[in-house]
């Protein structure tokens, strides 16, 4: 039993799950009629703005961004490799690493695999200050990390005029199979001049839990949701949202605005891969009424903020 087991998904899911999942399901899918192809939408970056000092956000892919706020230089769970292992991936790399600027901090919201990876982590340039939740620093270290900040949920750092605090996640954590949430997980709060901007990390729906984020934390301006990797729903359920719920958790934490993540760039689950973006839109039209404040970005596409 790892130390944070009371903040664990449940149910959690294990070895029978999987099995059920990847055996049972699939038989069962078989005689399904295919897909559309899908090619994960993706452009080349804007190097005026991302050298800039002007706020900023570009998404690199999968739930890794790039943001510039305060005139600070933040990345967050860079995955900045082509292939993760066996996981290979949809749409390039929105940055590459070699022509990323100077990185100030680096949030790590969580060890798994798709968003801590040490390779990615030793091509950030800089001498960044790492900020990740409780029991990730020697994994940080170990990657080549000189300074490393561990929060606990609601725990906040000054990061050099920036806010950032360590919020809940319904998720969990687990690099080898004894290690299961031995380190705690969460999502991340950065308040600058600019205003609030929130990573959700990887997390299940829990109204609760987005609820009082927006109390505590609220309003958001730009709220970083994932609203891929949710089928089969019985399996993910408990840890991945789906689109509709990453809509109504943007409300429940007063979000102005929704940016979508975590769809499009690894084929982690069952869902058609183009699917979370229409979703996503219907669900925004139906709960929001106004696609302006949705933004389901082109890998390596740079928004810049206040416009």
């Amino acid at each position: 039993m790892g130390r944070f087991d009371e903040r664990a998904t449940v149910p959690a899911r294990g070895p029978r799950d999987i099995l059920r999942w990847k055996v049972w399901d699939k038989l069962s899918r078989e005689g399904r009629p295919p897909t559309e192809p899908f090619v994960t939408p993706s452009r080349p970056y804007d190097s005026a703005l991302v050298a800039g000092h002007g706020a900023q956000l570009t998404w690199i892919g999968h739930a890794s961004f790039l943001f510039t706020v305060s005139g600070k230089r933040l990345l967050v769970d860079p995955i900045l490799r082509a292939n993760l292992g066996p996981l290979r991936r949809r749409a390039p790399v929105g940055i590459p690493a070699a022509e990323l600027p100077p990185i100030d901090y680096v949030l790590v919201t969580h060890n798994h695999r798709d968003h801590l990876d040490p390779k990615s982590l030793a091509m950030v340039p800089g001498a960044p200050l790492f900020i990740a939740p409780l029991g990730n620093a020697a994994v940080l270290r170990a990657a080549g990390a000189k300074e490393v900040v561990e929060l606990d949920w609601w725990e906040r750092h000054d990061a050099g005029g920036l806010d950032v605090t360590l919020v809940p996640a319904r998720h969990w954590s687990m690099r080898f199979p004894w290690d299961r949430n031995d380190a705690l997980w969460g999502g991340f709060v950065v308040r600058g001049q600019e205003g609030a901007f929130y990573h959700a990390g990887d997390t299940g729906f829990d109204e609760a839990t987005f609820t009082a984020i927006g109390e505590r934390m609220g309003p958001i301006d730009w709220a970083m949701l994932p609203i891929g990797a949710y089928e089969p729903r019985w399996f993910m359920e408990p840890q991945h949202m789906g689109p509709e719920e990453a809509v109504r958790a943007s409300l429940a934490v007063r979000a102005r605005n929704l940016v979508a993540m975590h769809w499009g760039t690894f084929v982690l689950t069952d869902e058609p891969p183009g699917e979370p973006p229409l979703r996503v839109r219907a669900a925004h039209r139906e709960l929001v009424g106004d696609d302006a404040r949705l933004f389901v970005l082109d890998v390596g596409q740079t928004r810049a903020l206040g416009r």
